[in-house]
């Protein structure tokens, strides 16, 4: 269906790819997968037309319509919301147009014109549009009410569901998507997967969620060495594979026999594992064609995470009582927020409103006052802070190395062999250490954060999604890092399997009450009790 020849690109003397062909066949879903730079982006682009690549081409099978998901938020401002979705099935969007321009202007001349557009519109099931419209932004969480609403009046979270329902209305036969998940929260980005799992024609997509990739992937288009792999099966099976790829290219004295056996049995443990969930892996019966064997060690660098604590706390960690925020326009954000934090507690703190758990890190820094409520901490805590938006650290010109000095506490550390040590095992490495703080990337300045917790060896982190412009490596590397930390931790994140794997308690902030189970973040989502408090509170099922 959707087909690239001989595609090469090249900046300047950078070669970005070099001779790629690549099939992409309908009834999957395709995750491009590569590190920061390699070009995933860019790939989308030049699908999608709007880059043309240095040589070679793309082919759209004739008659078959792609819908891209915009990244421009601003651009249908002049539009309201239900004709900007109406506006991703192009050629019917069209036929509208066109139709009602002419019964504005109607004469017997116009009679024939408009009976030919009737027709079309209605093999394109075009009267039922906007119900099916309607649908998909209800589904996304945009409320009936703004549903007639100009999209310059839409704040920007909604506009990116907005753009979302635009780029699924119509059925498209080729669905082109560049992080669809951002800005969205759990239910959402629940629903989606299962929308695009049972999704019958093909979808290319980026993400840095790994959940959400293993949910709806049935191949990995992997950039690495100039070239598009692709590879039957979701990112788990492909990280895992490439992993025991690299590992037996290590052991170069094994016998050829003795890695094919096991190459076999990881095969077997991961068609297993697969076969019991809702995998689109599983769904697609695509299986029986995953060879571990056509998989090349990655060229990909991991980042050396690893938090240790200066000291161990006592059992008094952090006490919250009566706590409560309100927004500038002044809603409440959050009230009644209780927590009586214990040691090793590892806290998935979430909400509907991504504003309440910031105001709360903000509070129990001491950065913003609580609109009611106290909280005290434990005289043997330490505690370091990851804020959602980090510019500030970011403000003065200077250098890596001198950045990081800010917090060395030793005379070692303080030294300029230790810091650029230090900032190569965060993947600074070389003249990459010298670069100035104030030209980062938003990636770089998250790994320049860690080290600076990690330098700062305290008992008790903070982390307001942590992962948010980090590479799947980084999130993977951070994601094995507090999965190991010995001290106690609350985060907020987006993404699924960072949350599932670390927390073992759930604290949820709602505009009325706090919710607070010792579960994981699976069955707290499942648990049928939560899920109508939830119901009750935001008026869609969790």
């Amino acid at each position: 269906m959707l087909s690239v020849s001989n595609l090469s690109v090249q900046f300047g003397k950078r070669v970005l790819f070099d001779e790629v062909n690549a099939t992409f066949n309908p009834g999957n879903c395709y995750g491009v997968i590569g590190a920061n730079g390699a070009g995933k982006s860019t790939f989308l682009r030049i699908l999608a037309g709007e880059v043309d690549p240095t040589s070679g081409h793309v082919h759209l099978e004739p008659g078959k319509r792609m819908s891209v998901l915009e990244q421009n938020h601003n651009a249908y401002d002049a539009h309201g919301v239900l004709e900007t979705v109406l506006m991703g099935n192009k050629p019917l969007f069209a036929i509208k147009t066109e139709m009602e321009a002419l019964y504005a202007d109607y004469d017997d001349a116009n009679a024939d014109r408009i009976g030919e557009l009737q027709v079309a519109f209605e093999e394109m099931n075009g009267w039922n549009a906007e119900s099916d419209a309607a649908a998909l932004l209800s589904n996304l969480g945009i409320r009936e009410d703004l549903h007639h609403a100009s999209m310059a009046e839409m704040e920007g979270k909604l506009k990116v569901r907005v753009l979302l329902a635009q780029a699924l209305f119509g059925n498209p036969d080729v669905l082109v998507m560049d992080e669809p998940t951002n800005d969205l929260d759990y239910d959402t980005i629940q629903w989606l997967e299962n929308f695009l799992a049972d999704y019958e024609n093909l979808v290319i997509v980026v993400s840095h969620d790994r959940h959400f990739l293993d949910a709806v992937c049935t191949h990995i288009a992997d950039i690495d060495f100039g070239k598009i792999n692709l590879y039957s099966g979701n990112y788990t099976f492909w990280y895992e594979s490439s992993q025991l790829a690299a590992r037996q290219r290590a052991q170069q004295n094994r016998k050829a026999e003795e890695k094919a056996k096991e190459l076999q049995e990881f095969i077997q443990r991961f068609s297993a594992n697969v076969a019991k969930s809702k995998q689109a892996t599983s769904r697609k019966k695509m299986l029986e064609k995953l060879r571990v064997e056509d998989i090349r060690p990655s060229s990909r660098r991991y980042p050396a995470i690893i938090f240790e604590r200066e000291r161990e706390a006592g059992d008094q960690i952090l006490h919250v009582e009566g706590l409560a925020a309100r927004s500038e326009e002044g809603d409440w954000l959050f009230r009644k927020g209780e927590l009586n934090l214990a040691k090793g507690d590892k806290v998935a703190l979430i909400s509907k409103d991504s504003r309440a758990t910031t105001a709360f890190y903000e509070i129990i820094t001491g950065n913003r006052k609580p609109d009611a409520g106290t909280h005290s901490w434990g005289v043997t805590t330490t505690t370091s802070y990851l804020p959602a938006d980090n510019s500030a650290y970011f403000d003065k010109d200077m250098n890596l190395v001198d950045w990081l000095r800010q917090w060395a506490k030793t005379q070692e550390e303080k030294e300029e062999v230790y810091l650029r040590g230090f900032l190569g095992k965060m993947l600074f490495s070389g003249e990459e250490a010298l670069k100035k703080c104030t030209v980062l990337s938003g990636g770089e300045k998250v790994r320049c954060m860690l080290s600076r917790m990690m330098m700062q060896r305290a008992n008790v982190l903070l982390l307001d999604e942590p992962t948010n412009h980090l590479d799947l490596e980084s999130i993977t590397a951070f994601n094995n890092s507090l999965k190991q930390f010995k001290g106690t931790v609350i985060f907020t994140t987006h993404d699924h399997q960072f949350a599932q794997t670390v927390a073992n308690r759930i604290v949820e902030l709602t505009p009325t009450h706090t919710i607070d189970r010792y579960l994981t973040f699976d069955d707290y989502m499942s648990d049928p009790a939560i899920r109508e408090q939830r119901q009750k509170l935001y008026g869609v099922p969790a």
